[in-house]
């Protein structure tokens, strides 16, 4: 698979000393503590640990009140992504490139698309078939078994709820889980931390809505859509 977003802009290194709220951290850059933006709401405790190393991209905007935005962290030996607006920007690559082989029949895509209550990441569609695609950040891996979600996510089970809506209506109805780590074998849904959500996601699967999984890997100032991870709906 070849598909990849490319980080434009400086990324610096940077030693990680504590969260302040959901989506602001500090960091220590070149021994000066940088409050920095976190693009990500998870929890993240087995990552965000005091002292490790992070990596952090500069941000020109005057009208910013932070000045970099915290998107990497080294993880046993790996660069593991933060920002979870990257799968988003994966996918849509992938998807250009007809590198998701699952929707390659597709000769028409959009972002952004509302059904129901909820408005989700892709339209999809061809003179036979209508497809909604939802796009999942993951970063929580234990034993090799990624887990979606590391906090509970109303929303998340929301989106499940309304696929099997949309595939009721004749439409084909996906779930896609970036697993934004290398280190993972197979995905699953995190039943300890949000019950309401693992019995969703059965409950989608049995409905006929699609689960898929891929992990993607940080090199350098590029992060890339790689294999495929099976999917396991209970561990």
């Amino acid at each position: 698979m070849v598909s990849f977003i490319e980080i434009k802009g400086k990324i610096v290194r940077g030693d990680f000393i504590e969260r302040s709220n959901r989506f602001l951290a500090l960091v220590n850059i070149d021994n000066k503590v940088v409050p920095c933006f976190l693009p990500n709401p998870g929890r993240m405790h087995e990552l965000l640990i005091s002292g490790v190393e992070v990596y952090a991209k500069e941000i020109n905007n005057l009208n910013r009140k932070t000045k970099f935005d915290l998107i990497g962290v080294t993880h046993e030996g790996e660069v593991v992504s933060l920002d979870t607006r990257v799968p988003n920007k994966l996918v849509f690559e992938a998807l250009k490139n007809k590198d998701l082989e699952e929707f390659n029949m597709y000769d028409f895509f959009k972002p952004e698309s509302k059904y129901g209550r909820s408005r989700f990441d892709f339209f999809l569609s061809n003179s036979n078939e209508k497809c909604l695609l939802e796009v999942k950040s993951c970063s929580l891996v234990e034993n090799g078994v990624a887990l979606f979600p590391d906090a509970p996510t109303l929303r998340g089970k929301r989106h499940l709820l309304e696929l099997i809506n949309a595939k009721k209506e004749g439409y084909r109805a996906c779930v896609l889980f970036v697993v934004q780590r290398v280190n993972a074998d197979v995905f699953a849904p995190n039943d300890e931390t949000d019950p309401d959500f693992g019995e969703a996601f059965r409950k989608a699967i049995i409905n006929g809505v699609e689960a898929l999984a891929y992990y993607s890997e940080f090199v350098g100032n590029r992060i890339f859509l790689r294999e495929k991870v099976l999917i396991k709906p209970k561990v």
